[in-house]
C-alpha cells in the first residue's frame, strides 16, 4: 500500500489495516479530537491508506487554534504595557488578533518571551521583582496541570508581580457540542490520549451512551490512530457504543489524581468561548476565588475587550470538521504560514498547517517550508 513502508512496523501497519478493510462494511465519519493526532493522520496519509468507507473528520483540537480573538487581542492589549514582560509558549506568537500579533508587539518595543515551562516565567518574576511578569496560559486538560502548579507555587513563594492569562478549555463539553449541532455528522471519536492520561475516562462513557457513539482513546503514532480506528470501525460495525482504552500504557480510568488534585484546588470550571466555533457551556476553566489575585485579566482590567472574526477565515468551520481546509478559497493563497488570517495556518497542530505542510502541493510526505516555529508546548 501507498507510504506503509514509512511506518516503524510495517507489517503491524498492513495486519491492521487488513482488519480495518475486512471490517468495513458501509460508511463511517469518525473524529479525532486532537491536532496532534490530525498531523500524524495527514503526515503519513492514514486517511487515504483506510478504505473509502472510513472518513476521517479533524475536530477543535487544537488549543492554539481555539483561543479566541477577543483572548488574543487581551494579550496584545497587556504585552504592549511597558511594565510587563510577557511569556508564552511560541506557537501563540504568531497568532493573528485584530491588526498584528505578538510578534509585532515584540517588534515595536514589547517585552515578549518564549517559555518553555510556566515556572519558567515564574522563575522571570522572581528574578524581576520590579517588572510584572504574566504567562499566556491556554491549552486542554494536558497543560492545565502544570499551569496551576505555576500559580501555586507563586502563592506559596509570595511572588506578588506574576499573573496569568488564562484560557483554558476542556474536551468533554466540546464533544457534546458537536454532537449536538444540526450539522453533525460523526458517528465515532478517537479520544486523546494525553488529555486522558491526566483526567482518565469517567467523563465519557456518559457521552458514549446519551449519544450512541463509540470513544476509544487512542494515542499520537500513527500505529496508535490505525489501532484506535480499527477499534471503533469494529465497534460501530457491531452496534456498540463503549469507551475503549486503546492507549493503555499512558491511560489509567482514573488519569492522574496528583494532578487533579491540583486542577480542583486552582481552577474552577466556566463558560469559554472556542474561536469559531461559540461559547460552550462548562467547556472551560478560569482561576478560583482562592487565586482571582493572580488573574491578569482582572490585573490589567482588560475584561471587556470584544472582537468579530474576520470574514474570509473559515476556520470555525475546520475547527467543527464542516470542511478540510483546502475547502477554505483563501487557503494557500491570501492564507498561509507567514501571512495568516486565522490561527489554525499557524499552530503546530492546526489542521491547516497540516494540510499545508503535507498536501499542499498534492503529495502526502513532502513538507513545504513553513514559517518558524518555536517552543510549541500546549497540547
Amino acid at each position: 500500500m501507498k507510504y506503509i513502508d514509512e511506518f516503524q512496523n510495517p507489517d503491524l501497519a498492513r495486519r491492521l489495516l487488513d482488519d480495518i478493510h475486512a471490517t468495513v462494511t458501509r460508511p463511517w465519519a469518525l473524529m479525532e479530537v486532537c491536532g496532534g493526532q490530525t498531523h500524524t493522520i495527514i503526515r503519513h496519509g492514514i486517511d487515504q491508506l483506510l478504505p473509502e468507507q472510513v472518513r476521517l473528520i479533524h475536530g477543535p483540537g487544537c488549543p492554539v487554534c481555539v483561543t479566541p480573538l477577543e483572548v488574543i487581542d487581551k494579550a496584545l492589549a497587556i504585552a504592549s504595557r511597558p511594565e510587563v514582560i510577557f511569556c508564552s509558549f511560541g506557537d501563540m506568537l504568531r497568532v493573528p488578533g485584530t491588526d498584528r500579533d505578538l510578534f509585532r508587539v515584540r517588534s515595536e518595543g514589547g517585552d515578549v518571551r518564549v517559555v518553555y515551562s510556566p515556572l519558567d516565567a515564574l522563575r522571570l518574576a522572581e528574578e524581576h521583582p520590579e517588572r510584572e511578569v504574566v504567562f499566556f496560559g491556554i491549552g486542554f486538560e494536558t497543560t492545565a496541570p502544570p499551569n496551576a502548579m505555576a500559580v501555586h507555587q507563586a502563592r506559596r513563594r509570595g511572588v506578588r508581580n506574576f499573573s496569568m492569562l488564562v484560557s483554558h478549555v476542556r474536551v468533554p463539553p466540546a464533544i457534546e457540542a458537536i454532537m449536538t449541532s444540526e450539522d453533525c455528522r460523526v458517528q465515532g471519536f478517537l479520544a486523546a490520549g494525553h488529555v486522558c492520561s491526566v483526567m482518565g475516562t469517567a467523563e465519557y462513557p456518559e457521552l458514549a451512551e446519551r449519544f450512541r457513539v463509540p470513544i476509544v482513546v487512542t494515542g499520537f503514532e500513527p500505529l496508535d490512530i490505525l489501532e484506535g480506528v480499527r477499534r471503533t470501525v469494529r465497534q460501530l460495525e457491531r452496534g456498540e457504543h463503549a469507551v475503549d482504552n486503546a492507549y493503555p500504557r499512558a491511560v489509567r480510568e482514573e488519569g492522574n489524581p496528583a494532578a487533579r488534585a491540583m486542577l480542583d484546588d486552582v481552577f474552577e470550571v466556566t463558560d469559554r468561548a472556542w474561536r469559531g466555533i461559540g461559547t460552550i457551556p462548562g467547556s472551560g476553566w478560569r482561576l478560583s476565588p482562592r487565586y482571582r489575585e493572580y488573574d491578569a485579566e482582572h490585573r490589567f482590567a482588560v475584561t471587556g475587550i470584544t472582537t468579530e472574526e474576520p470574514a474570509a477565515c473559515r476556520s470555525g468551520e475546520v475547527l467543527q470538521g464542516l470542511i478540510t481546509p483546502p475547502e477554505c478559497a483563501a487557503f494557500g493563497t491570501t492564507c498561509t504560514p507567514r501571512t495568516p488570517l486565522g490561527a489554525t495556518m499557524v499552530s503546530s497542530e492546526g489542521a491547516c498547517a497540516a494540510y499545508y505542510l503535507y498536501r499542499r502541493l498534492g503529495g502526502t510526505a513532502t513538507p513545504a517550508v513553513p514559517a518558524a516555529q518555536e517552543a510549541s508546548s500546549v497540547g
